[in-house]
């Protein structure tokens, strides 16, 4: 995601940006440029990795300086802190928001983590939940 010309990229594990096409000439994106869509992302997701990037620290301040709404990080290895934080842009400023799952209104989804099945490994995986707090099925 290029925020500018002069800038190297900032790269999340995904993100949403509503009302922006999926295919840019035919094709998928190879990137995202925030002068040529004019969209900010809503939604950012980083899973932290075993080695840090500056997840809780520098990428926060950026996507607030951006004004990412939602700003997501999931690291599967915390223990004594939330694997799951949510963190919502207010003032700009990030708020950290309290539950499991939390619901997503502007986006009308809920994001939330729980253990499950996926082609054979059962662990802790992230869903998305409707706004009654009901798990959607995954493939």
């Amino acid at each position: 995601m290029y925020d500018h010309p002069d800038k190297p990229p900032i790269v999340p594990d995904g993100f949403l940006s509503l009302g922006v096409e999926r295919f840019y000439d035919e094709e998928l994106r190879p990137s995202y440029v925030l002068w040529d869509e004019n969209v900010v992302p809503i939604l950012v997701l980083e899973v932290v990795s075993q080695n840090y990037r500056q997840e809780y620290t520098t990428k926060l301040d950026e996507y607030a300086a951006l004004g990412v709404l939602y700003y997501i990080i999931y690291s599967s290895r915390r223990r004594r802190k939330p694997r799951l934080e949510v963190h919502k842009l207010v003032n700009g400023k990030y708020e950290l928001q309290e539950g499991n799952p939390i619901w997503l209104s502007e986006i009308g989804l809920g994001i939330g983590c729980d253990r499950g099945n996926y082609s054979g490994v059962t662990r802790e995986w992230l869903y998305w939940y409707d706004e009654q707090g009901k798990r959607y099925p995954t493939p």
